[in-house]
């Protein structure tokens, strides 16, 4: 999904949900995308995940909590094979899917309840938890960019790499 290019959301209560999913399906892409210029391999630290192991939980995470809290199973969520170039791809494509899959449902559906954990939570809860949940997979991976020296993108606006421009791919 490139910038302006827009995935139809519903017209439910809910749709800010969906409204807020596609934008940090964007925002996630974005930051792997830069990443590319890394090494796959690269860690901060001893007991933090590699740039790929971050792309793997993600992809793993989410493939998860989707299939298991909100019904939009989109089969296995690993790539084929374990590039970045992979992960960005099998990622979006997934998203994708499940954005058009939760994009029906209805407003009943979104306050109906579902096992999160060892609590029951409300799909739209979930659904909120599990973007916030991504973000603080990506707010790590920002770190991961200045460590490496590579410019950050734009996420919720400018960045100090952007000239106080929105960009998405620099």
């Amino acid at each position: 999904m490139a910038r302006g290019e827009r995935m139809s959301a519903s017209s439910s209560t809910y749709a800010f949900l969906l409204d807020t999913y596609e934008t940090e399906i964007l925002k996630i892409v974005t930051v792997w995308d830069a990443l590319k210029a890394a090494d796959p391999s690269f860690r901060p630290a001893p007991k933090a995940r590699s740039i790929l192991e971050q792309m793997e939980h993600q992809v793993q995470s989410e493939g998860r909590w989707m299939t298991t809290m909100l019904e939009a199973d989109t089969g296995d969520p690993n790539p084929t094979n374990k590039t970045p170039a992979d992960y960005i791809e099998k990622y979006k494509a997934d998203a994708r899917r499940r954005f058009e899959m939760l994009s029906s449902r209805s407003d009943d559906w979104w306050r109906a309840t579902a096992a999160f954990f060892d609590v029951t939570r409300s799909h739209a809860w979930i659904m909120t938890r599990r973007m916030t949940h991504s973000s603080h997979h990506r707010g790590q991976l920002i770190v991961y960019l200045r460590l490496n020296g590579i410019p950050v993108p734009s996420i919720y606006g400018p960045t100090a790499d952007t000239n106080g421009v929105v960009k998405y791919k620099l």
